[in-house]
């Protein structure tokens, strides 16, 4: 439990304050529509007005939050103000995008609502208009307006026309349809089957958030929901006036023709500080953009995989950071983030891109990888770079025992991690706390496993020659092989290094026992906290976290860090 709590528990109650402020403000504004005077409003529309204002409230809040997660330079400045106080809390400012999902879809929620309330008060408008009966208070109130120099109550001022058509001729209509569209689109173009298979289509859909923070800020320029003036009810105070509507404003009346007016527009002042925030964030990055990156050596990797190493003046990384990358020959538009794959103490800074999608096909070819002869260095394609970001992943040496665990591509963190730990205990002897690593890597296929060979390779020997093997203890899967499979392979390969990756370490098939895995280490070191770390899909964290939990005893605790990659 203990764990749980260390892992999730800001992260819950963070989540638990989101909630409870938005079912405070939708409560609040839910009764705020109930007092008097909404009296008359509610006579023509019912509790459909609460229902609809209700949620408004709840969009605001939600819309001013929606753009701070991601201004990444603020959240690199708040991570470094708060780093030195709790490590843990600068870790959740990683969860960004996470948070920034479940506002998008709080604010999808309240929109729902918010228009399914609307389309039954305007039909509860017309019906008003076409129930012509002045013996009819609802009727009465819908007349106001009509040649008496008075504000109108009911938007709908004929029963000649229909909902449809003042909804495409109002402020609050036009700008309500395009707050619709421009959410509908930005929300399913950010499903992940079209943010993987077409990250473009998902890239620009998601720029028609101007077309919605404009509509959203106008939208109630028109003013159309109306309820009566407080001047008003000193002279018709709807409790005394109410039953007495056939007599209003004529001489001998106490009650006067009720005036209504609507409130003004207050959704800027939500949404107008984080608006600016974001310009900000936006000028910073053109003004990195237009820093000189240069590409001082482009490796052509195995099964697809291209290495970039650049350099940057003033460029300052950690283990674990990503940057995002643009190339302006393929798109000035498009950012695409990738993990650093190299280690701070370098003169330089890499990312290993796999190909994979139209913009990284197009980076490919544009640096000579469909070329046979080697591509000159003039003729490199000039690239962008904002970062780095994301929490340095040093948590991994606060721990004496660490298990890293990578699936697939998401090894690149480990790659900055293990070049760390090379520079810092195998080169330069530095004492680190960490006194043991366990690396497991899991690949589907054995293409994966090139790129990142030749690193492990280079570790192996460089701790062999040290003395220091038992420093380092990797396990690799081959996950989509069978035992049989690799038995045949084995007899036909027979040497002291692995047929696969050139390792003295063998591969090994199948899937981890992780009951095993954590059983062993937990023998192995009682008496510790043993850090876990994982780049990989939420299936496997959510398996390693059970594992954390089980395993977790009075002598050794295992502690659970799916987040800092």
């Amino acid at each position: 439990m203990g764990n749980f709590v260390a892992n999730e528990g800001l992260s819950i109650f963070v989540i638990l304050v989101w909630l409870g402020i938005n079912a405070y403000l939708f409560v609040q504004f839910y009764i705020n529509f109930l007092v008097e005077r909404w009296f008359y409003t509610r006579v023509l529309l019912g509790h459909a007005l609460s229902w609809a204002r209700a949620p408004a409230a709840a969009l605001n809040f939600n819309c001013m939050l929606i753009l701070l997660p991601v201004c990444r330079n603020l959240l690199s400045f708040l991570r470094g103000t708060i780093q030195c106080c709790s490590r843990t809390a600068a870790r959740q400012l990683d969860r960004n995008i996470t948070f920034h999902k479940l506002v998008a879809y709080m604010i999808a929620f309240h929109t729902a609502v918010h228009i399914v309330a609307h389309l039954f008060n305007f039909e509860y408008f017309m019906d008003a208009q076409l129930n012509r009966n002045s013996s009819l208070l609802p009727f009465v109130l819908s007349e106001i307006g009509n040649g008496d120099n008075l504000p109108f109550l009911n938007p709908i001022r004929t029963n000649e026309t229909n909902p449809t058509i003042v909804m495409f001729t109002t402020i609050a209509g036009l700008t309500g349809v395009a707050i619709t569209l421009a959410l509908i689109l930005i929300i399913t173009s950010s499903m992940e089957v079209i943010r993987r298979s077409y990250f473009e289509v998902f890239w620009y859909t998601h720029h028609l958030f101007i077309i919605f923070f404009i509509g959203l800020v106008f939208h109630g320029y028109g003013r159309i929901v109306r309820g009566q003036t407080h001047d008003s009810l000193l002279t018709n105070k709807p409790e005394a006036c109410a039953d007495q509507f056939e007599d209003w404003g004529k001489n001998g009346s106490n009650c006067a023709v009720p005036v209504f007016a609507g409130n003004p527009p207050g959704t800027w002042k939500w949404v107008l500080g984080p608006m600016i925030l974001y310009v900000c964030e936006r000028i910073v990055r053109i003004y990195r953009a237009h820093q000189k990156v240069v590409i001082t050596k482009v490796v052509m990797h195995p099964s697809k995989t291209l290495e970039l190493q650049m350099k940057r003046k003033g460029f300052s990384m950690e283990v674990g950071q990503y940057v995002f990358i643009q190339c302006p020959s393929i798109s000035r538009l498009e950012w695409h983030p990738f993990t650093l794959t190299s280690a701070p103490e370098e003169d330089y800074f890499s990312a290993h891109i796999r190909i994979v999608g139209d913009w990284t096909q197009a980076l490919y070819e544009a640096c000579g990888g469909d070329k046979n002869e080697t591509q000159e260095a003039w003729k490199l394609p000039k690239v962008a770079i904002d970062g780095p970001f994301g929490t340095a992943s040093e948590d991994v040496f606060r721990y004496e025992v660490v298990m890293l665990v990578g699936a697939g591509i998401g090894v690149t963190p480990f790659a900055s991690i293990l070049k760390s730990v090379w520079y810092k205990r195998i080169q330069n002897n530095q004492d680190i706390f960490t006194k043991k690593i366990y690396f497991y890597w899991l690949c589907p296929e054995t293409e994966a496993f090139e790129w990142f060979a030749d690193l492990l390779q280079s570790l192996e020997g460089q701790m062999t020659e040290k003395g220091m093997t038992d420093f380092l203890s990797y396990n690799i899967y081959l996950t989509r092989w069978k035992e049989t499979e690799a038995a045949h392979f084995r007899v036909h390969h027979e040497a002291e290094n692995d047929p696969i990756t050139g390792l003295k370490q063998k591969t090994l098939y199948g899937k981890p026992n992780w009951d095993n895995e954590f059983t062993n280490i937990a023998s192995k070191h009682p008496g510790t906290k043993v850090g876990v770390f994982l780049c990989g899909p939420p299936q496997l964290g959510k398996s390693l976290s059970k594992q954390c939990l089980s395993h977790s005893e009075a002598d050794v605790k295992f502690i659970f860090n799916k987040e800092n990659f």
